[in-house]
């Protein structure tokens, strides 16, 4: 394999040339109430083939991986066509590996006959409580092996295994619904997925629960947002902002996000790394052959980085990251998230509760969107705070407002941080990338909720 990619690298009339070709293997599982809606196998393999000329790219994709030469040459041709602007990319040191995947149970070793038992045990114990109209239980495991070479001298081979699990139960009463879910995942570990029957129960428990729950009244409150939903905000509300790309290409960002910015209090630090081992988003190399790094975006309140690809990185003046990411073979690598986190504080999450006379504690969530700065989401459960004590269960809220307001809001970080592993992140047509983020329990001043 990697003599045949080499010698198709050679003799072309470009500035970089890259080869990546992959095999995927994956399965599927999906059960809409009681009934089996879907269970799938699937194994393809196919690769690509890209060109760098005068700072503009060709791109060719390929399920058949003879002649890789001609491939090769096709994106050159293109790249040519292009018209580039005269730009470059950053150089990578030329790298020759072959990496082990990270596995501790393997699903591949798994039985789909295993599979299909466990989540029907689940549904069962969905199935509990009586008000509930419907659910949802969705099961996915892919092997991803790539094949990656490039005209610097690199010849990488890594393979990645991903686990994915979502629940929901939906609870009806009269005309009120209400429902609730999680998400978990994994990078190569079976395991956790089973023995999940309590919180199948717990699901539907609460489903149930948000019938009877009141409506909390809309206006600006102080909010807690548990781990998961904080690292929703660090992801979808900051990360994508980070994204140099998107940076780039806006003259509006390039003014808002200048390195050295002030955007938050010292206690507030943000980072990405697909270097943190053993998260959903970790791997030893991009797909374009950059190592894995840890960013940190935020340090002690200011922007100090961003995510970069080769040529983002090189259009700003910057280093790379190592953030230059596909989804598969069809897509050209674009600059992606890895691990986004609020790293931990100082205080306990007690300390913060019990400073709040009169707010809201958010968690989970089951919804959202940002537009430039601005953003909504939807908590999966909230708790009204009174006099520093988390009580009664509320109807699900809606948070919204400006990022950057938002972040010099943010006023308290826990010591508790906790990774979210479920889901997967879109962007220009690649969805769900794998990737994981994560928070300690933060604070939030002036908090604008959705309510009655």
């Amino acid at each position: 394999m990697q003599d045949l990619m080499v010698d198709a690298l050679k003799g072309h009339n470009a500035d970089y040339v890259e080869i990546r070709l992959e095999t995927l293997d994956g399965n599927r599982i999906s059960y809409r109430g009681r009934d089996l809606e879907d269970i799938s196998s699937s194994l393809n393999s196919g690769g690509c083939a890209r060109a760098y000329v005068d700072g503009a790219w060709g791109f060719v994709t390929f399920t058949k991986t003879d002649d890789l030469r001609s491939k090769v040459a096709l994106a050159v041709s293109q790249a040519r066509m292009a018209n580039g602007d005269g730009g470059s990319i950053i150089a990578a040191d030329p790298v020759i590996k072959e990496i082990d995947p990270v596995i501790e149970m393997d699903p591949f070793k798994i039985s789909i006959e295993h599979k299909v038992a466990t989540l029907k045990e689940y549904i069962e114990a969905l199935w509990t409580v009586k008000t509930l109209q419907s659910t949802s239980i969705n099961y996915g495991d892919r092997k991803r092996t790539t094949y990656f070479a490039n005209s610097e001298g690199s010849y990488i081979a890594q393979e990645r295994i991903d686990v994915t699990l979502g629940a929901r139960a939906v609870a009806r009463k009269d005309s009120d619904v209400q429902q609730y879910g999680i998400s978990i995942g994994s990078l190569g570990d079976y395991g956790v997925v089973l023995g999940l029957e309590k919180e199948m129960m717990d699901i539907s428990i609460k489903a149930n629960d948000l019938l009877s729950a009141p409506q909390i009244e809309g206006g600006e409150y102080t909010v807690i947002c548990d781990p998961i939903l904080g690292g929703v905000f660090a992801h979808e509300a900051f990360g994508h902002l980070s994204e140099s790309d998107f940076i780039y290409e806006n003259q509006q960002m390039r003014e808002i996000m200048v390195l050295g910015r002030k955007f938050g209090g010292n206690h507030l630090n943000i980072v990405d790394g697909a270097s943190v081992p053993g998260l959903r988003g970790s791997y030893d190399y991009d797909d374009e052959g950059v190592p894995a790094q840890k960013s940190q975006l935020i340090h002690e309140g200011k922007l100090v980085g961003r995510l970069h690809s080769r040529e983002t990185a090189s259009k700003m003046g910057e280093n790379t990251t190592g953030n230059a990411r596909a989804i598969d073979y069809r897509h050209p690598p674009i600059v992606r998230m890895t691990n986004t986190y609020i790293e931990p504080g100082d205080a306990t999450v007690e300390e913060l509760i019990s400073e709040v006379k009169d707010g809201v504690y958010a968690k989970n969530w089951y919804g959202g969107m940002t537009s430039m700065e601005m953003f909504t989401f939807s908590a999966g459960e909230a708790y009204r705070i009174r006099n520093g004590k988390v009580e009664e269960l509320l109807r699900p809220v809606v948070l919204s407002g400006n990022v950057f307001t938002t972040l010099e809001n943010l006023d308290a970080v826990a010591n508790d941080l906790d990774m979210n592993q479920g889901g997967g992140c879109g962007k220009a047509g690649q969805s769900p990338l794998p990737v994981s983020n994560g928070s300690p329990h933060i604070r939030i001043q002036n908090c604008l909720l959705g309510g009655s």
